[in-house]
């Protein structure tokens, strides 16, 4: 099984040996995933979200060397972070439904991006809160943008809003 993960033109141009020309169809529950670089103390982080619950993850320092084990610190940083989220799984699920990764160039999907947008901008607003990145509590912040309301139904109830930890346990557990 493979994960795309679609990658923004600036993370796209950082990883340029890592994106692929095409994908395969088959991917799993989780569905695709869009990633994009910031910055935090000039150290790249990505912001990588699902675009079906809209579930962010965020990895942090990263270098040209840990490019070879990205799966392995995608895995980790997301399990962590579903851990400290309260959606219970075991690690070999989260390990299987994602599988390997598959980075593509950016599909535009205009949603995610401005939820992208906007987690950013709420990060660069708490980056001054806490000073340096070293300071930051990171899988804290993550969980406070995943539990912002978000707008996943097509009408204007209340039941048609939600977060992303709800989402993302709908999805994982079973």
């Amino acid at each position: 099984m493979k994960t795309p993960v679609y990658t923004s033109k600036k993370l796209e141009k950082l990883i340029k040996k890592l994106i692929q020309k095409d994908s395969s169809d088959q991917c799993g529950i989780l569905g695709k995933w869009n990633a994009t670089v910031f910055y935090m103390d000039r150290k790249k982080c990505w912001l990588i979200s699902n675009a079906k619950t809209q579930y962010v993850v965020v990895l942090t320092d990263i270098k040209v060397a840990d490019f070879k084990n990205i799966e392995q610190l995608f895995k980790n940083a997301l399990y962590g972070q579903l851990v400290y989220d309260g959606i219970v799984t075991e690690f070999e699920n989260v390990s299987l439904e994602i599988g390997e990764l598959e980075f593509l160039p950016t599909d535009n999907d205009r949603k995610t991006i401005g939820f992208q947008n906007q987690h950013l901008h709420e990060l660069e607003w708490r980056k001054h809160e806490f000073g340096s990145l070293d300071n930051m509590p990171i899988k804290d912040l993550v969980n406070r943008l995943n539990t912002s309301p978000i707008h996943i139904g097509k009408g204007r109830k209340v039941s048609d809003y939600s977060d992303a930890i709800e989402e993302m346990k709908k999805l994982l557990v079973h």
